[in-house]
């Protein structure tokens, strides 16, 4: 096992409560902390000329843990874990992440990180390029592939979105373990309810303009699926071009991008407090994927996406073209919520008020591509 120093002094001797939020690049990772989440201090750069597209703070088990896909285009794509907040990283040999021998391919890149349910802390899954599932018992450590939905006969038809082939969502369902849903630019949203031995797909309601068939069983380009989870069978979609709800786990969706500016964007964020508040942040179109006007904003519904409200003090009023992928947006648990984004020029914002007024905590990175936050005691 091997151990890298990233000099993060801050990581030890915590007493207070602090938020920590994690930033991850084309360039590597970056760390913020905060204890009044106005002022902030940012160290890295960790894992530098690695791409980080996928990151995840993992507060179940004894030990907070944090965990990077980091890609080196010299080494390939690995986790790395930290039981100390940073200050040290391990990886596992062999890259933790692998396709067995005759599955006939290999692993591009790591697209998401994501904690199981509550009730198995040592379970950790992960969302690869090409379109893969993997999961691990041992809180990252080692993966092993999720054959059922590999080996799905959907599989050979799954196209690759502008970003690639991969599987960028992965949810836990909060009190029933062995229901999961995964989410894929292009192939759709899939469920699983028996433990991941059986997956289908779950996209009536969710168009696909760009197919023969515009409402396919199958085949949309989704960008981001979030929820809340006091109320799991409620999930909020952000499509390629579409904006949708379901209430009912996925059998059916509904559009409530009526309002917005734009039905295209990347990422969509469930307010950890109100499973009725969510937030996006709209682009113009595929072919221009910047903010409308310039002028970057990210919208806000409190009522499930009936209406919808644009939040904009603190941020730039124009001459910003950088957009926000599908993970740079994300919130934390703290009250009043704390809402956080990265843009592709670099930047980061941060709101402690529930998105109602924002200001620049980071900037000058490199490609913001992931961000996480999390409150610790």
């Amino acid at each position: 096992m091997q151990a890298t120093r990233a000099g993060a002094p801050w990581a030890k001797g915590i007493g207070v409560a602090q938020t920590l939020l994690m930033i991850g690049t084309r360039k590597g990772l970056w760390l913020g902390r905060s204890d009044d989440r106005e002022t902030w201090a940012i160290d890295g750069p960790h894992f530098l000329m690695n791409e980080v597209i996928a990151c995840a703070i993992d507060a179940r088990g004894e030990s907070t843990r944090l965990l990077a896909g980091a890609m080196s285009s010299h080494f390939g794509s690995q986790v790395f874990r930290s039981d100390d907040l940073g200050a040290t990283w391990h990886e596992t040999p062999n890259g933790a992440i692998r396709f067995p021998e005759g599955a006939g391919a290999s692993l591009e890149q790591i697209w998401q990180l994501a904690p199981g349910a509550a009730s198995e802390p040592d379970v950790v899954y992960a969302g690869t390029q090409p379109s893969a599932l993997f999961k691990s018992e041992d809180r990252g450590e080692t993966f092993s592939l999720v054959r059922a939905l590999w080996d799905h006969p959907h599989r050979q038809e799954w196209g690759a979105g502008f970003g690639g082939q991969a599987i960028h969502t992965v949810i836990a369902h909060p009190d029933d373990p062995d229901r999961l849903t995964v989410a894929m630019s292009t192939g759709g949203v899939y469920r699983t309810f028996d433990g991941g031995s059986s997956w289908s797909p779950a996209n009536v309601g969710v168009k696909a303009y760009f197919l023969p068939d515009p409402w396919p069983e199958f085949g949309q380009c989704v960008h981001k699926v979030a929820v809340h989870p006091s109320r799991p069978e409620r999930m909020f979609q952000q499509n390629h071009h579409g904006v949708y709800r379901t209430d009912d786990g996925g059998e059916q969706w509904v559009s409530i991008a009526d309002g917005l500016p734009s039905d295209f964007g990347f990422p969509i964020v469930v307010d950890p407090h109100d499973p009725d508040t969510v937030f996006v942040f709209p682009l113009v179109a595929d072919g221009q994927r910047i903010p409308p006007d310039g002028r970057p904003r990210v919208w806000r519904s409190r009522d499930a996406g009936d209406s919808w409200e644009e939040l904009s003090q603190g941020l730039p009023e124009g001459d910003f073209y950088a957009g926000v992928m599908r993970d740079g947006m994300t919130a934390d648990a703290a009250e009043p919520t704390g809402l956080y984004f990265g843009s592709r020029d670099g930047n980061v914002y941060a709101s402690c008020d529930d998105g109602d007024s924002w200001r620049l905590i980071a900037s000058h990175l490199p490609d913001v591509m992931c961000v996480r936050a999390a409150v610790l005691a």
